[in-house]
C-alpha cells in the first residue's frame, strides 16, 4: 500500500491524513470546499511544528510529511489511484452511503474501502457499494496524530485478508488497532456515550452542577477530562448523532438521549465548534468558564 486517499479534511480528516504523511505514504486529502482544504493543510503544518518543538520528529520529517500530502475538490480525481480510501466525512448515514456509492465508482477494483465512522453501521455502508468484503471500518482517536487506538471494524461480509491488511497497516503508522464487530457504537461509544449522556441528566436533574460533575469524575475516576468538557470538545451534534444510532439499532430505552441534550443541539449550543456548550469558549482563554446556562 502506497496511496492513501482521505475524504472529509475536518479535525479526524487532517489528523488521519498527518499520521499517513507522516508514516511515509502518498496522501491525497479530498474535500468539496477549497478553502477548508487549505486550512487543513495549515492545521496540519501547524501539528507538525509542534512535534519538531517537542522533538517528537525531525525538521526533514516534518518537510516530508508536508511534501506527502496533495489536496483536491474532485472526489473522482482524488480516489483513481488509491490502494486505501478513508472517509472521515460527516457522521450522517445519507452522507456517507451517497459518497461509498461514489467512491466504490470511482476507486481502482483492488482498493480498501475504510470509513471513520464512529457509530454507524459497516455493514449499512458496504451495501451501497460492489465490494463490501473490501469495506471496513476504521474509527480513529481525536486527537489522531496523540491517541493510539484504532478501531477496526468488522463489516458482515469482510474478508479476513481485508481485515489483516488493515490492522498490519494500522501498526505500521503507530497506532494500536483492537478489532471489533459491526454493532451499534461499536466498543468506544456503546460504552462512552451513554456515560455523557447519564452526566448530562444528572446536570439536567439538578444532582450536581457542571464544573461539579466534571470534578467528580476527573478526580474520582482518574478521567483525563470531565463528561461534560468531552461532550463540548467532541460536539453535541456529535453526541446526540450517535445516542441516535444507539437508541434506533439496539432499541433500549435506556439509550434514549437526555432531553436536555437535544434541546441545546436544537438551539445551536454544540460545544467549542459553536462556541458554547456546557462551558463557554467565546472569550478564547484557556480556563473553562460554565455557561450562563448552567451558573
Amino acid at each position: 500500500m502506497k496511496n492513501i486517499s482521505v475524504i472529509g479534511c475536518g479535525t479526524m480528516g487532517n489528523g488521519i491524513a498527518h499520521v499517513f504523511a507522516l508514516a511515509g505514504f502518498n496522501v491525497q486529502l479530498i474535500d468539496i470546499n477549497e478553502a477548508a482544504l487549505q486550512k487543513a493543510l495549515q492545521k496540519i503544518a501547524s501539528n507538525l511544528d509542534r512535534q519538531v518543538g517537542k522533538q517528537l520528529i525531525t525538521e526533514d520529517q516534518k518537510n516530508q510529511a508536508i511534501a506527502n500530502i496533495t489536496s483536491s475538490t474532485e472526489l473522482s480525481k482524488g480516489v483513481s489511484n488509491a490502494d486505501l480510501v478513508i472517509e472521515a466525512a460527516t457522521e450522517n448515514v445519507g452522507i456517507k452511503l451517497q459518497i461509498f456509492k461514489d467512491i466504490d465508482a470511482a476507486a481502482p477494483a483492488h482498493c480498501i474501502l475504510s470509513s471513520n465512522t464512529s457509530s454507524i453501521s459497516l455493514t449499512k455502508i458496504a451495501a451501497a457499494t460492489s465490494r463490501p468484503d473490501k469495506v471496513i471500518g476504521m474509527h480513529f482517536m481525536n486527537p489522531v496524530p496523540v491517541m493510539k487506538l484504532v478501531e477496526v471494524i468488522n463489516g458482515y461480509k469482510t474478508s479476513k485478508e481485508v481485515t489483516e491488511t488493515i490492522m498490519n497497516l494500522s501498526k505500521t503508522i503507530g497506532k494500536v488497532p483492537t478489532l471489533v464487530n459491526d454493532y451499534p457504537g461499536f466498543v468506544a461509544n456503546r460504552i462512552l456515550m451513554p456515560m455523557i449522556n447519564e452526566a448530562i441528566i444528572t446536570l439536567n436533574e439538578g444532582v450536581a452542577g457542571v464544573e461539579e460533575i466534571d470534578t467528580v469524575m476527573k478526580l474520582g475516576m482518574a478521567h483525563p477530562m470531565g463528561p461534560l468538557q468531552l461532550a463540548d470538545f467532541i460536539g453535541l451534534d456529535v453526541c446526540l448523532a450517535i445516542m441516535n444510532v444507539l437508541n434506533d439499532g439496539l432499541g433500549n430505552p435506556k439509550y434514549a438521549a437526555s432531553p436536555l441534550l437535544i434541546n441545546m443541539v436544537t438551539a445551536g449550543d454544540l460545544g467549542v465548534k459553536s462556541g458554547r456548550g456546557f462551558y463557554d469558549y467565546s472569550a478564547g482563554g484557556k480556563d473553562l468558564i460554565v455557561a450562563p446556562n448552567f451558573k
